[in-house]
């Protein structure tokens, strides 16, 4: 009998060790699933905490650290997206070598990305000190995303404990 025949057997008739293997599968497969809806939570997070801390931004530094902030969330935002895109890519690049993407493309978007950081970086330092200021502050929204984020999985943690 094989592997997969043996797997479909109703789990009574299983036996003890292959039982277990299987709810060890039906976990792990509700964990990716719990998993891949962090991602567009954090991305959701990131445009919420752009929102809430324009006004801080604009406080701090008025109109131009303002727009530097926004364009520095903007970017964090693209940055992410990029990010994510690129190591999916990557992955399935690695995992299924019938993949569409290419290694050379995947890596070329990589460097790609961070030059376009660091150009927009240098135009805004040059043009105004406030305005990089808030560049630098819009460049740090992932991180408030990925602290609520965290925050969220630990209640969730705590909750399903209980």
């Amino acid at each position: 009998m094989n592997e997969r025949t043996h797997l479909d057997r109703p789990a009574e008739t299983l036996p003890a060790e292959t039982l277990h293997e299987r709810r060890i599968q039906e976990r792990t497969i509700e964990e990716l699933s719990i998993y891949e809806r962090i991602i567009p939570r954090v991305l959701r997070n990131m445009l919420v905490a752009s929102v809430l801390l324009l006004g801080p931004a604009f406080w701090f530094y008025r109109w131009a650290g303002s727009i530097g902030f926004a364009f520095g969330a903007a970017v964090s935002y693209v940055n992410f997206r990029s990010l994510t895109r690129g190591v999916e890519g990557l992955a399935d690049r690695i995992v299924n070598r019938n993949s569409r993407e290419k290694g050379g493309w995947i890596i070329l978007r990589f460097v790609v990305r961070y030059g376009l950081v660091g150009a927009a970086a240098y135009a805004i330092f040059k043009s105004s000190s406030l305005a990089f200021r808030g560049f630098l502050w819009g460049l740090c929204v992932p991180v408030a995303a990925l602290m609520a984020e965290a925050a969220w999985q630990g209640y969730t943690a705590f909750r399903r404990a209980s």
